[in-house]
């Protein structure tokens, strides 16, 4: 491929050590780690700061520097890494269902990848702030699959992929892609309308599961999610307790600069205001 790829450091990052053969073994191992790794956050966009999706830039990031990223940078740098572990790769753009109802958010503004291996296609997510997966999905319509203490479901509607995830009785949506392989300059181009949005809105998410157990940041508000239990809820209420959560509970080595914390401060200032789904 055109940009090098240091997969040392990406396994030394993630902790994985085993075969490198394009199996849907090594697929599985590689997708267990990297989320637990590397967590979901989205602070440079929050910050107006670019969101570079080069590889030198994602693995300086995200490798070398104990930061997270956001969608596109899990999902562009895992499709890196597996590309050249020779995987067969495609990436994907998504819609948001989770709270936003049945007809989704207004703006395409998720990534995730589609992996083919030896006849069948997986789906894989490493970015998602929203039940953070942690191995693959096969992608076969309306057929249940267990991933820790979470059922999915994938369908195929119309011309669409639809995630849902069970939450009691119910069925809850997550996100719904197209099955058409998006190029990078396409990907480059949703990430610019995104990181605007972040921006714009003050929206600060950040995600990370660690065992049995998976931490989400939506504003101020920390949910803390274990099986067969009601989600634990905390809030931050200044930016000290933003940079507490971030850096003890997320594991992010915080950025440096005058425009962190008046970052953090928009987020304290939106989040009354701001309707939150659970």
């Amino acid at each position: 491929m055109s940009q090098k790829v240091n997969l040392n450091a990406y396994f030394e990052r993630i902790g994985f050590a085993g075969s490198i053969a394009p199996t849907l073994a090594t697929l599985e191992t590689i997708h267990g780690l990297h989320p637990v790794a590397i967590p979901f956050e989205n602070l440079d966009p929050l910050m107006g700061r670019p969101v570079q999706l080069d590889q030198a830039s994602l693995e300086q990031k995200m490798l070398h520097k104990g930061r997270g990223g956001y969608c596109f940078e899990h999902n562009t740098l895992l499709m890196n890494e597996l590309r050249e572990l020779d995987y067969s790769v495609r990436g994907h753009a998504a819609r948001m269902l989770w709270g936003h109802g049945e007809g989704g958010a207004s703006m395409i503004s998720h990534m995730v990848l589609v992996v083919d291996i030896s006849g069948s296609s997986y789906l894989c997510d490493v970015g998602c702030s929203v039940f953070t997966l942690t191995a693959p999905l096969k992608l076969r319509d309306g057929v249940e699959q267990q991933v820790g203490d979470n059922l999915f479901r994938l369908s195929k509607v119309d011309d669409l992929w639809r995630l849902d995830v069970k939450l009691g009785e119910d069925w809850r949506g997550i996100y719904q892609f197209e099955p058409v392989e998006q190029s990078e300059g396409d990907i480059a181009a949703i990430n610019s309308l995104v990181e605007k949005e972040y921006y714009s809105r003050a929206l600060l998410f950040a995600a990370r599961v660690d065992k049995e157990v998976q931490y989400a940041l939506s504003g101020n508000r920390l949910s803390i999610y274990r099986a067969g239990q009601d989600p634990e809820r905390r809030y931050a209420e200044d930016v000290a307790g933003l940079r507490t959560m971030l850096a003890d509970v997320f594991r992010i080595t915080l950025p440096t600069g005058e425009d962190f914390e008046p970052a953090l401060q928009r987020v304290l200032t939106a989040a009354p205001a701001r309707a939150t789904v659970d």
